[in-house]
């Protein structure tokens, strides 16, 4: 049978497709922009057929029909990410969440650790090869095509098709859905004066020919505006956004000083706007690859002067770092931050920056300091004392490896906000019996 015969044969629509998941199934979603609405609104729809359908993902950024209030009985939200969407149902006890690095989705989805029955994602229309392309989201998508008991794919002609280790025959998919419609967007943030401050001490850090892991957000994209004057940056990151592509097209990014992959910006998955997806469209340019190998400390190790920016929510003054928990309060999940932070510091020449605000300020105006005495009850250490290495914040940068503890407590003091400075000096004191 050709492959145009078999994608004919398992040709349906998306209430047909959705009929194939069973009462106790284990659902997965493709990641990020990667999870296919129209297919999960279908499922969602058909909510009354199903009893304890478990849903798993990272990052969603779509409806989350399925953790509304009154689908308990039909859903088990279990994500590995608290997205916004997901977030009350897992703090009201409906939900549950699994903690995970994100470079282990993939072998826990091949030993059973993370359970999956059934993959609902978005792909490419297929090549002439009969080959489609996972597009924007190849991270633990890939190895769930081949982990499921039962692959429903959305096909959309507006997906981005990708290079790298993105493409999969259509044989492998048991179900097709056709549904033509714009992919998500991720619109740039706001850059203020803090963002810019915080982006120029990160990157004082930055030498000539270093390899990026940069995330998502106003810090990220601010550290790129302070580095225009770089020569031969490379990106091996979990994933790029906008703020990438002004660099490569300036030249100061060209990949050509990695140890590994030169030339390719090297990514597990993408979030941006319509414009970066039309630059990785069809682009060789950028490779987009399994997270197990994006992600994996020992192969970011091996790249030349690797340097991670992160973010945080707290750091105490011994240099622990919170990044995924307001006190018990699940917000986020650990993402990549400890597999390059874990990484780039098991490589010679890395440095891994977490960088931040050095308050939070609420929406009556109160002030609440990120750098704290003591981190909230019950929160979850995501970066370990002994991992940490740089904190950043716009008043400056607190170097953390080799220090002790009185060292890293005052380094983080001097980078505090001034209101703050004066109570964690009093901790300060009485906690090591000596003046600041």
């Amino acid at each position: 049978m050709s492959w145009k015969e078999i994608y004919k044969s398992r040709l349906c629509t998306a209430e047909e497709a959705v009929k194939n998941i069973r009462s106790g199934d284990t659902v997965v979603l493709a990641h990020c922009v990667g999870e296919p609405p129209v297919v999960v609104d279908a499922m969602v729809a058909n909510y009354k057929q199903y009893e304890n359908v478990e849903i798993k993902h990272m990052v969603s950024l779509g409806k989350g029909g399925y953790a509304q209030l009154g689908m308990e009985k039909h859903f088990r939200v279990n994500p590995m990410f608290a997205s916004a969407n997901v977030r009350k149902t897992i703090s009201e006890g409906r939900g549950d969440f699994t903690p995970c690095f994100f470079h282990e989705v993939p072998k826990n989805l091949r030993n059973g650790k993370l359970k999956i029955d059934v993959l609902l994602a978005m792909v490419t229309p297929p090549d002439e090869h009969g080959y489609c392309s996972l597009g924007t989201s190849v991270d633990y998508t890939l190895q769930a095509v081949k982990s499921a008991r039962t692959v429903i794919v959305q096909v959309n002609d507006q997906f981005p098709r990708t290079y790298g280790e993105s493409f999969v025959h259509i044989s492998e998919f048991d179900h097709i859905v056709e549904a033509s419609h714009p992919i998500v967007e991720l619109q740039p943030p706001k850059i203020g004066e803090i963002e810019e401050a915080i982006g120029r001490n990160c990157a004082t850090l930055v030498s000539d020919g270093s390899t990026l892991q940069l995330g998502i957000g106003g810090i990220p994209d601010a550290v790129m505006l302070f580095l225009k004057e770089k020569r031969d940056l490379g990106i091996h990151s979990e994933m790029i956004s906008d703020g990438t592509l002004a660099l490569y097209e300036a030249g100061v990014i060209n990949n050509s000083k990695k140890s590994f992959n030169k030339g390719k910006m090297t990514v597990a998955f993408l979030m941006g706007t319509q414009k970066l997806y039309d630059f990785v469209n069809n682009n060789p340019c950028v490779e987009v690859r399994p997270v197990d190998y994006v992600n994996h400390p020992a192969e970011i190790m091996k790249q030349y002067k690797m340097v991670s920016i992160n973010s945080c929510i707290q750091v105490d003054l011994q240099g622990q770092v919170v990044s995924e928990c307001m006190g018990l309060t699940q917000f986020s999940g650990v993402g990549g931050q400890v597999d390059f932070v874990r990484g780039v510091s098991m490589g010679e020449d890395g440095k891994a920056i977490i960088a931040m605000p050095s308050v939070t300020v609420k929406k009556d105006g109160t002030m609440i300091s990120k750098i704290v005495a003591f981190v909230d009850q019950g929160a979850a250490i995501t970066t370990s004392r002994n991992d940490v290495d740089y904190i950043v914040t716009e008043y400056g940068i607190a170097p953390m490896k080799g220090k002790s503890l009185r060292e890293r407590a005052k380094n983080l003091i001097n980078i505090a906000h001034p209101d703050f400075k004066e109570e964690l000096m009093a901790e300060y004191e009485l906690r090591f019996h000596m003046e600041f």
